[in-house]
């Protein structure tokens, strides 16, 4: 075995590295079916596009990162939420359009690898990819000396579905009349952060390990809350029935919901309809942020958007666990806010 001696003291750590990699393959094999095929730690990771009783099978990708939601993991030295956080967010985007989840996969960025930090990291990204039903694929892992501050990393992830081109939800029908539901979100999910951590920890000078007001919970268990996967009790309910779905991240449901509105019509949100978590309300007035812009930055408590017809409203509101936060009218593509 060759020792990496000169290439370990400019800050990588090539043995390390496949040591580790070698350690965590049993964790990724626990997210493989039989669709998967070839080694673990290959060039490419191998998936056979084999899907039965599809009869127009069409690939849904997407890629994301959990942003600053990584600063609060640093500070804590907890790592196993922002993987589960990475893998569920890029689950619900291709939930969105009826997709099902296939395979993932991820990048972590660092200046020095630390075993505990990776192994933490991929639990959490094992863990969630196991409960979605999608494989771990593959992955790489950058060790870039100089590039990260100490202790800091960068995640981002991949990740492919597929859906029937006649079950594709796009949001083409929705109509004056409609109604919209909202799934509950778990926290801010990972959007918000910047600004979260100003107001918390500058303007209320506060710490992680300090108390939420008026809560059991210290302000970094609060915030490394895990974002919910949708993906599973949305597919409880017939396509047919779901005229359109919003993922509620950066933007929040001003930005988001136009990206499924037809030209000819506004989402009304009713915004008493539901009770906005406490976390956001602390947000807000400590923060001195705008109501309409607290809609704009954060989910507000609520994380998926799902757009029915009104006869089909009841069956959607029990089977997704959801509450009616408002209606759809007339209109030029935007959302309006009812106070």
């Amino acid at each position: 075995m060759i020792v990496n001696k000169a290439y370990a003291r400019a800050g990588v750590d090539v043995d390390l590295g496949n040591t580790l990699k070698r350690q965590i393959q049993s964790l990724v094999k626990e997210t493989h079916g039989t669709q998967v095929l070839g080694k673990i730690g290959g060039f490419g990771g191998l998936f056979r596009a084999k899907f039965p009783g599809m009869r127009e099978p069409v690939l849904v990708a997407s890629i994301d990162g959990v942003g600053t939601k990584l600063k609060l993991a640093f500070a804590m030295n907890k790592h196993d939420t922002v993987g589960a956080d990475l893998v569920n967010h890029c689950v619900n985007d291709i939930a969105v359009l009826g997709a099902r989840p296939l395979f993932f996969l991820d990048y972590i960025g660092c200046g020095t690898l630390e075993a505990r930090v990776f192994q933490q990291l991929l639990r959490g990204l094992s863990h969630a990819c196991r409960v979605a039903g999608c494989a771990l694929l593959g992955g790489e892992t950058a060790q870039m000396p100089g590039m990260y501050l100490t202790g800091e990393y960068d995640l981002a992830g991949c990740i492919v579905g597929v859906v029937d081109r006649t079950k594709i939800i796009d949001g083409r029908t929705i109509q004056p009349g409609d109604i919209i539901l909202g799934l509950a979100s778990n926290g801010l999910h990972t959007n918000g952060y910047s600004l979260a951590r100003r107001i918390f920890f500058e303007k209320m000078q506060l710490k992680a390990a300090s108390r939420m007001p008026g809560s059991t919970s210290t302000v970094g268990q609060e915030l490394l809350r895990v974002h919910k996967n949708y993906q599973p009790l949305l597919a409880k309910l017939s396509p047919r029935v779901i005229k359109g779905l919003a993922h509620i991240t950066g933007g929040g449901l001003i930005d988001n919901l136009p990206r499924i509105l037809p030209t000819t019509c506004d989402a009304v949100i009713e915004t008493k309809s539901w009770g906005v978590p406490r976390v956001f309300q602390i947000l807000q007035e400590n923060g001195n942020v705008d109501r309409e812009e607290m809609y704009q930055v954060f989910n507000m408590g609520i994380g998926m958007a799902a757009v029915v017809a009104e006869r089909s409203a009841r069956q959607a509101i029990a089977s997704l666990q959801a509450k009616r936060i408002g209606y759809i009218d007339g209109g030029t593509g935007k959302v309006r806010l009812k106070f």
